[in-house]
């Protein structure tokens, strides 16, 4: 499969959770990827959370990627929707405050989830000039569907994933869906779907390709789809 990759040089990464472990799950092993590129900076928002869950997150988000400057929100967990305004403004204030990030991790826009659903189709509404890759998570619900991206994984960096998520969320060991045979179960699925041993799947409701110009120069901006398209 053709890829399309991240540009050469600094890439600022934000990612998006409604709730602690949002992120670790849906785009962990992009996040150990992404940590050992160099010239990379990835940060985390997520909206929710207790103190035990917040630093249990903060502590995975941390050995993933080496993503230290995490902010984490104190709204209602299952009511964002109710919180609409708010949400908007605080993604609204985080934005403001800091450099616009060059790529954006959020949840899918079709979660079923409604708090993931809310974040996902709020993020393209205020990072409108970086490029957005929607994230899935597996549930109860059944809502994987058909990923536009992929970010290729070996099968190192996939056990790796589920490693620091057990050991970061002791909180989740008990519920009945959390073990590593579905997390590399999903992993598998999406790495035989791009001709890799594992990968995450992303999804993408728009995308720039810059193609370059007669003489083969490459433009060096992410959000103009300078991106892990196809797979990587």
């Amino acid at each position: 499969m053709l890829s399309l990759g991240l540009p050469r040089g600094p890439v600022g990464v934000l990612c998006l959770g409604a709730h602690p472990d949002d992120i670790e799950i849906g785009c962990g092993g992009t996040l150990l990827r992404l940590g050992q590129r160099p010239s990379t900076c990835v940060s985390a928002l997520v909206m929710s959370g207790t103190p035990e869950r917040v630093a249990e997150s903060r502590a995975a988000l941390s050995a993933l990627a080496g993503a230290d400057d995490a902010t984490f929100l104190g709204f209602p967990d299952g009511r964002l929707p109710s919180r609409w305004d708010d949400v908007k403004q605080a993604l609204e204030d985080h934005a403001a405050g800091a450099a616009t990030p060059d790529l954006v991790l959020a949840p899918r826009v079709d979660d079923a989830h409604q708090d993931h659903r809310l974040l996902g189709r709020l993020a393209p509404t205020v990072w409108r000039d970086s490029l957005v890759l929607h994230y899935e998570i597996p549930k109860w619900d059944g809502d994987v569907g058909q990923p536009t991206h992929y970010v290729g994984l070996s099968e190192q960096q996939a056990r790796r994933k589920f490693e620091l998520l057990d050991r970061h969320f002791p909180s989740q060991r008990g519920r009945d869906w959390w073990d590593e045979e579905l997390f590399l179960g999903l992993m598998r699925v999406r790495g035989m779907e791009c001709r890799h041993r594992y990968a995450e799947g992303f999804f993408a409701t728009k995308v720039l390709v810059d193609i370059g110009d007669e003489h083969g120069d490459e433009h060096d901006s992410a959000a103009s789809g300078d991106t892990q398209g196809g797979e990587s």
